[in-house]
């Protein structure tokens, strides 16, 4: 795969289980658990954009927020409808393209796990606008992307704090930027930045 070539995900999640993804973890990210106790979003209205397998939105659910999953693949959203359903857990997953996005909001919080990181620069104009449309003043965006630390520059692409404040300006502030990994199934774990950004 090319640089910054970016998978057919419904091919994806349809062929592997979803065990096995490079980026799957059963259990909230600590980076996320230790953000909400510093920077708790305004309220318990939570959008876990490009949930994949579901997982960190059925754990966020199950600490009282109100989640909605959203991803760009169908099988995507069938596999975190099943493992829901299994854990009895009350969400409700759609599919959706936040480039082309129907969702409506407002949301308190958006949870982004590796959505940012795969668009180009044009199509990260569109994402800010998305998701700037999708909270309100004071709402909060955490956004975690792999860290220009991360060497090489296979998949998706790499940034700094400072280029994580330009993008998102002038809509949002950036409130944190935490040096973190993806815990998840990929080894050696990838370098990752922990982002806190509120609307303006």
């Amino acid at each position: 795969m090319m640089a910054h070539e970016m998978p057919d995900w419904s091919t994806l999640y349809s062929e592997q289980p979803v065990e096995e993804l490079p980026w799957f973890h059963e259990a909230l990210d600590p980076d996320l658990e230790r953000a909400l106790e510093e920077w708790p979003p305004p309220g318990p209205v939570f959008l876990d954009l490009g949930t994949g397998p579901g997982t960190q939105a059925i754990e966020l659910s199950r600490r009282g927020f109100d989640v909605i999953g959203a991803d760009i693949s169908r099988a995507a959203i069938e596999q975190a409808s099943h493992r829901a359903a299994v854990e009895d857990a009350s969400l409700a997953f759609i599919q959706d393209d936040i480039l082309n996005s129907k969702l409506q909001g407002p949301f308190d919080a958006i949870l982004d796990r590796g959505c940012f990181h795969i668009f180009d620069e044009n199509d990260r104009v569109a994402y800010v606008h998305a998701v700037a449309r999708l909270l309100p003043r004071n709402g909060l965006l955490y956004l975690k992307c792999f860290s220009s630390d991360q060497p090489g520059d296979d998949g998706p692409y790499r940034f700094s704090r400072d280029e994580i404040a330009e993008a998102f300006h002038p809509a949002f502030e950036l409130l944190a930027a935490d040096a973190t990994v993806y815990h998840a199934v990929r080894r050696p774990m990838p370098q990752a930045l922990f982002c806190v950004l509120q609307r303006r």
